[in-house]
């Protein structure tokens, strides 16, 4: 992650202000930006913008145990929606989900395990949303080989414009 914003930014990687204690969310000095980090067994994304963002990766094949996190995690409004479908929609959908969810625990630097069943996707994913303190943040979920990522931040903080996503720096190694 040092190498390449390093090269991003021009900079020595020793030169970069960059602090990622173990076990900790990784920050850039102020006036960097923000940093957003995920992996999976075989793949890393590193998530670079001007503004707060959210990243998450999962092998797009995971083994889930869909019905089961839907019920115990999941809002109302998704339950209804996802209980319905057959079991391999069932399973991509509980999956974009959950990626949307952990990227935006990794935007608000909250748990998982705290914050998980906080965060409700509008049916159409394309916003997810804190059900306690109201955050709501834009979302895009795709697929690139034999990963699906999700990639999250708030409106206000980009200037209100859903176009600056696209603004996101995304390294996938």
């Amino acid at each position: 992650m040092r190498a390449l914003l390093a090269s991003l930014f021009e900079v020595s990687p020793a030169a970069l202000p960059l602090v990622a204690p173990p076990g900790q969310p990784s920050e850039l000095a102020d006036g960097w930006g923000f940093v957003s980090l995920s992996h999976c067994a075989d793949a890393l994304v590193v998530a670079w913008a001007p503004w707060r963002i959210g990243v998450d990766l999962e092998r797009t094949d995971r083994v889930l145990p869909a019905s089961a996190l839907v019920k115990r995690f999941f809002c109302a409004q998704e339950r209804d929606a996802l209980l319905l479908m057959e079991d391999t929609r069932q399973r991509e959908a509980v999956l974009e989900h959950w990626l949307l969810k952990e990227a935006a625990i990794k935007w608000q630097r909250g748990s998982l395990s705290r914050d998980l069943s906080k965060w409700c996707c509008q049916t159409d994913c394309s916003v997810v949303a804190h059900r306690v303190n109201g955050a709501a943040l834009q979302a895009q979920c795709w697929r690139q080989a034999d990963w699906s990522l999700a990639l999250v931040s708030d409106l206000q903080e980009m200037g209100n414009d859903p176009n600056s996503m696209h603004q996101a720096l995304l390294c996938l190694a």
